[in-house]
């Protein structure tokens, strides 16, 4: 079970970067992002649902393996909330590159409540849920940018 957990935590060793490990993180969910964008909406949520849950799940145990809160090294959450991010985008290079940007700005500028999740909740639900949150603002702003655009 340790084993699976670092692999999951760690995204199969994105987590392990010397730098920027939460962007080599989220660019380590494109494959995954690229089997699910196949998949109707409501089983790609339903599939996005479970995920998160599981993330949580890891993401607490990973913190307990790595001996740290939040640890660089857990990289999990920055997958659940870039497939957050993709939910209901059309498939294109350009909304994949848009979703990628503006995921990494709202993970890293934590606007609330994801700042709340961030400092106040310190378990995996925290480590995961600011991400998700993240994601849903990313996913708004890009369903935005690709009605206008």
């Amino acid at each position: 079970m340790r084993r699976f957990v670092i692999i999951s935590a760690t995204w199969f060793g994105a987590g392990f970067s010397p730098f920027a490990s939460g962007t080599v993180g989220t660019l380590g969910a494109i494959p995954f992002y690229l089997v699910l964008a196949r998949l109707p909406l409501p089983l790609y949520i339903l599939t996005i649902a479970a995920f998160v849950l599981l993330s949580c799940w890891v993401s607490g145990r990973a913190e307990v393996v790595f001996g740290e809160q939040d640890s660089g090294k857990i990289v999990i959450d920055e997958v659940a909330g870039f497939l957050v991010t993709m939910t209901a985008v059309p498939f294109s290079w350009w909304a994949l590159a848009a979703g990628l940007l503006l995921f990494r700005f709202f993970d890293i500028a934590k606007i609330p409540p994801a700042r709340y999740f961030d400092r106040r909740m310190k378990n995996g639900f925290g480590v995961v849920l600011d991400d998700v949150v993240a994601g849903i603002y990313s996913c708004i702003s890009l369903h935005v940018l690709t009605r206008f655009l």
